[in-house]
């Protein structure tokens, strides 16, 4: 069998070493457009920063090894740019210019995302960068070295805009991120993305959101940068708003693809014609969760798709059963993760939610240095299923995100968080691990143990709610809600009498531990009773965007109003 791959990196490199330990005797050819077939591309903006000095370290496999060790005949430099089906030849452009063709029994196409150009004014200035692959890398790096940049502005904050910045900063610029969008790292919800909005600030990166760039214009001191309603000028410009499905090979060749572009495939990974197979960054997937259509370029899912499609053309019956968008990326020593649905997903898809917020240390609390991470977790009210969850956080951020990913996959309940039995010494976890706390919140709800209300809906009741403070006394000094009164939790039961027990008793502490504890409290002596989802912390940084603390005591922010 002839197998020709359209593509290296994490699909296609993938599948190439699939098949061959598959099949010792099939005949594989993989086609690379630029000079590497298997790189870090993850790790790119780390070169850039010198996190990642030595640039060989970016390059996984070569072609020589490919071949080495596995046989595979790997031609670099060589752009697929035509497809017959009838006759299943393909046409290869080489470096030169010079084409050739090649037959086929089985084709796998693996093409990749490519960056978003929009067609602005100025957009081909030599100071404006995209970051793909290990040229775009090295271009960067090399614009960095001979100019010394100092105002960077990354248009555009997802995965490759975050990490880029602290590259940048890193490598000692100033750096701006601008976003039409209301919060950075579409993946989070806007709550969660305010922890993030923080810590951005804290470190010196300046954040412009609801803001487009409408167009670039060169002068010898930098480059002008017109927005909406005003121009900035820097020396540097990063694009990086987002990617689009590389498949303009599939379309000409009549593949089936969606309005986005992304090729349509089956559970087995092929297109309408069953002899061509599509993966990675380049395909429409069905997400895990809601089984609505979607498109979702990450690493992880290429890999295994390649995996998939090797085996299919083995003879082996495999079926992808979706993506969940299961990620993480660093942000200085902040780590943000995210796993399933978020709360748009979710109100896209029509899917009904109930959503908890857990504030716990990642390792017991008397261990040193204990780092708090906040959890939001999403669940179906009637199925009572894990949704998807989101973690910020400074430690531990990664194994948690992973328990609950593994809890969607296998279609856990709340229950069976608050019951798992997680691996626990006091320098890695605690007794009750967030993941278990974050199941016991949602218990509660479920259960009608408690009543919450969520920050956005906090912010509107009126001056004359009833609104008291369990804190401390520092606590309470230090930073609280202007229209609140101040009963400490331990004295609650002694001031029972101060409270209006005709008129719903709304209450705030710093996570949403404490007032759990005061409305259970308040609900037995017959008052009605709702608490803070998140608690005056979640409220601070997301009302006032006062800095986050990254230490086990959270926020204490200035008084609110």
């Amino acid at each position: 069998m002839k197998i020709v791959i359209v593509g290296g990196v994490a699909g296609g490199a993938s599948a190439a070493a699939r098949l061959r330990r598959l099949d010792e005797h099939a005949q594989i050819i993989l086609l690379e457009k630029g000079p590497h077939i298997s790189y870090a591309n993850c790790g790119l903006p780390y070169y850039i920063g010198d996190v990642i000095q030595a640039a060989e370290k970016l390059t996984l496999q070569t072609p020589e090894s490919f071949y080495k060790r596995l046989r595979i005949d790997v031609r670099i430099n060589s752009e697929a740019v035509r497809i017959l089906r009838d006759t299943k030849q393909i046409e290869i452009k080489q470096k030169d210019g010079s084409c050739y063709w090649e037959s086929y029994d089985k084709l796998i196409l693996s093409p990749g995302a490519k960056p978003i150009r929009p067609k602005l004014p100025g957009i081909d200035s030599p100071r404006i960068f995209t970051l793909r692959n290990i040229p775009d890398t090295f271009a960067i790096k090399d614009y960095l070295q001979m100019h010394t940049p100092k105002r960077i502005l990354i248009v555009g904050g997802g995965y490759i805009g975050v990490e880029l910045a602290e590259n940048f900063v890193h490598a000692g610029c100033q750096v701006t991120i601008a976003d039409m969008a209301e919060h950075v790292i579409a993946q989070l919800d806007t709550d969660m993305a305010a922890e993030v909005h923080q810590y951005l600030k804290d470190h010196g990166i300046r954040l412009c959101l609801h803001t487009a760039a409408q167009g670039f214009f060169d002068h010898e001191d930098g480059i002008d940068v017109q927005f909406t309603k005003h121009k900035e000028c820097y020396d540097m410009v990063i694009l990086a708003v987002g990617v689009a499905p590389d498949s303009a090979l599939a379309r000409e060749c009549g593949l089936s693809v969606n309005a986005r572009g992304a090729i349509l495939v089956n559970e087995q990974m092929q297109t309408n014609d069953e002899d061509i197979y599509a993966i990675g960054d380049a395909i429409a997937i069905q997400h895990y969760v809601s089984r609505k259509e979607d498109y979702i370029a990450l690493a992880g899912p290429a890999n295994r798709q390649g995996r998939l499609v090797a085996d299919h053309i083995c003879g082996k019956p495999i079926a992808y059963n979706g993506t969940m968008g299961s990620s993480i990326l660093k942000l200085f020593d902040m780590s943000i993760a995210m796993t399933g649905l978020n709360e748009a997903a979710a109100q896209a898809a029509n899917i009904p939610y109930e959503k908890v917020f857990a504030y716990a240390p990642h390792h017991a609390a008397y261990y040193p240095d204990a780092k708090n991470l906040c959890i939001k977790l999403l669940f179906q009210p009637d199925t009572k299923e894990v949704l998807g969850a989101q973690i910020v956080g400074f430690e531990g951020v990664d194994k948690r995100i992973d328990v609950l990913a593994t809890a969607i996959h296998g279609h856990m309940q709340i229950a069976d968080l608050a019951q798992l039995e997680l691996s626990y010494a006091p320098p890695f976890s605690s007794a009750k691990d967030p993941v278990n706390i974050a199941g016991f919140l949602a218990e509660n709800i479920q259960a009608g143990l408690v009543k919450q209300l969520h920050v956005q809906d906090f912010a509107r009741l009126d001056a004359h709610a009833q609104i008291i403070d369990v804190r401390t006394e520092d606590e309470y000094a230090a930073g609280h809600l202007d229209k609140s009164r101040h009963i400490p939790i331990d004295e609650l039961r002694e001031r029972l009498h101060e409270l209006d027990k005709g008129q719903e008793v709304y209450l705030v502490c710093q996570s949403g531990l404490r007032s759990y504890l005061a409305a259970r409290m308040l609900t037995q002596h017959g008052f009605s009773a709702t608490h803070l989802a998140g608690g005056y912390r979640l409220y601070a940084v997301m009302m006032k965007e006062q800095p986050v603390d990254s230490s086990l005591h959270g926020i204490c922010g200035a008084k609110l109003s």
